[in-house]
C-alpha cells in the first residue's frame, strides 16, 4: 500500500513547492495531482519495462494509469477549452475544435477498446490456459490499440498537448512490457501436442515459437483491423474513418480542414454577456467588431453602447466615474455568467435600462436609429 501512496505524496509535495513559488499551496496541490503525478506514474512504468521480473507487480500501476488517464484527459480538455464541435462550427473566444472528427468517434473508441481488451486478456489470463492462436490474436488486438494511440500522439504532441499523450505513451509501454514478458514466459512451457495433419502441425509448431509472436501478431493485426472496420460500417461508420477521424479536423497536427474564425464575446460587460443567450430571447442581429474581434450584436447591446457614446459627449466626467465603477464590479460579475439561461435572465433584467437608454438617445439625436445602427461597425 505504501508503494502506491508514496508516488502521489511525492507529487503533491513537489506541486506545493512549485505552487508556493508561483501561485499558492492550493494551486500547487492541484498541479501535483494533475501534472506531476501522471509523470511519476510514467517513470514507474518505464522502470517496470526494464525489470520484467516485476511484471505481476506492475499490473496495479497499469490499472491506476488507465483509470486516472481517462479522467485526467477530460480535466485537461476543460482547461484548454477543447470542444466537441467539428471544424465546420463557428466557436467563440479561445474555444478549440475537437481533435477527433465526431462522426468517426465510434471508430476511434472501438479501436481503443479493442486494444485494451487484447492487453487485459494477455495480462490476466495465464499462458498455460491459452492456446498460441489466442495469444497471437490478443497481440494483434494490442497492435491495433498501438496504431490508434500513435495517431493520437501525433495529433496532440504540440505546445501543451503532451499532457494528452501521457496515457497513449503509457499504453505503448504497457504493450511492449507485456509482449516481452509473455514471450519469455512461454519459453518455459513445454509443448507435447502434435497433429496428424502435417500442415496443421507445422502451423502449430510455428505459433509455438514465442519469438515470432510479435511478427505474426503485427501481420494479423491488419487483417483483424480490416474486419473490424467492415463491421463498423453496419453502424454508419466508413472504413477510412480510421484515418479521417484525425484528418477531418482543424487546428491540430494531422488536420486538413480550415475552420471559420472564432467569434469574440467580450466577457467584461453585462450587455455583451446577455447577447450570448438563446436566440429566440436575445434576438442577435448581426456580426459586429469590437477591439478588432468579431462579436455577436443584438439591439440591446447597440443601444447600450450608443447611450455610452452620448454620455461621453455630453458628460465626460460623469462617464469616467461610472465607467470606473462598472469596470471594477461589472467585470467580476459578468465573468461568472457562462450559462445561456443566466444570460437570458441578464438580458431581461437589462430591459428597463435599455428603454431608459433608448429614451435618452431619441431625445438627444435627430436621427437616433442611425447612431444605433453604426455601433460595432468598422
Amino acid at each position: 500500500m505504501k508503494k502506491r501512496i508514496m508516488p502521489l505524496l511525492i507529487s503533491i509535495f513537489i506541486g506545493i513547492i512549485h505552487g508556493s513559488i508561483r501561485y499558492d499551496w492550493f494551486i500547487g496541490i492541484l498541479y501535483g495531482i494533475l501534472i506531476i503525478y501522471p509523470l511519476v506514474l510514467t517513470m514507474i512504468n518505464i522502470y517496470y519495462l526494464f525489470h520484467p521480473k516485476l511484471f505481476l507487480e506492475s499490473r496495479i500501476n497499469d490499472l491506476i494509469i488507465v483509470f486516472l488517464g481517462s479522467i485526467y484527459g477530460s480535466c485537461y480538455s476543460l482547461v484548454d477549452n477543447i470542444t466537441f464541435y467539428d471544424y465546420t462550427e463557428t466557436l467563440c473566444n479561445s474555444e478549440i475544435h475537437t481533435p477527433i472528427y465526431t462522426q468517426a468517434l465510434l471508430t476511434v473508441v472501438v479501436l481503443l477498446i479493442i486494444g485494451y481488451i487484447g492487453y487485459f486478456i494477455l495480462t490476466y489470463i495465464p499462458l498455460s490456459k491459452m492456446s498460441p492462436i489466442i495469444i497471437v490474436l490478443s497481440i494483434s488486438l494490442m497492435y491495433i490499440g498501438v496504431y490508434e494511440n500513435i495517431l493520437w500522439i501525433i495529433q496532440f504532441i504540440n505546445k501543451n498537448g503532451w499532457l494528452y499523450c501521457i496515457l497513449p505513451i503509457n499504453y505503448i509501454i504497457m504493450v511492449i512490457k507485456t509482449m516481452y514478458y509473455k514471450v519469455n514466459e512461454w519459453k518455459h512451457i513445454d509443448s507435447t501436442k502434435t497433429y496428424d495433419n502435417p500442415l496443421l502441425n507445422t502451423l502449430y509448431q510455428l505459433l509455438f515459437k514465442s519469438t515470432l509472436w510479435p511478427i505474426i501478431g503485427f501481420v494479423l493485426s491488419w487483417f483483424v483491423l480490416g474486419v473490424v472496420l467492415m463491421l463498423l460500417t453496419l453502424f454508419g461508420q466508413q472504413p477510412n474513418y480510421f484515418i479521417q477521424a484525425y484528418f477531418n479536423t482543424s487546428e491540430w497536427n494531422l488536420s486538413q480542414k480550415i475552420s471559420p474564425d472564432n467569434i469574440y464575446y467580450d466577457e467584461h460587460y453585462l450587455c455583451t454577456v446577455a447577447a450570448r443567450g438563446h436566440k429566440k430571447i436575445v434576438k442577435p442581429k448581426r456580426i459586429g467588431y469590437r477591439h478588432g474581434h468579431k462579436v455577436i450584436v443584438n439591439r440591446q447591446l447597440c443601444i447600450a453602447n450608443a447611450f455610452e457614446q452620448i454620455l461621453v459627449e455630453i458628460l465626460p466626467i460623469v462617464h469616467k466615474h461610472i465607467r470606473k465603477f462598472y469596470d471594477h464590479y461589472g467585470y467580476n460579475f459578468a465573468t461568472l455568467i457562462h450559462n445561456p439561461y443566466y444570460e437570458d435572465a441578464i438580458y431581461i433584467c437589462m430591459k428597463p435600462l435599455e428603454w431608459l437608454f433608448l429614451l435618452v438617445i431619441y431625445i438627444h439625436d435627430i436621427h437616433p436609429e442611425d447612431r444605433i445602427a453604426m455601433q460595432y461597425t468598422k
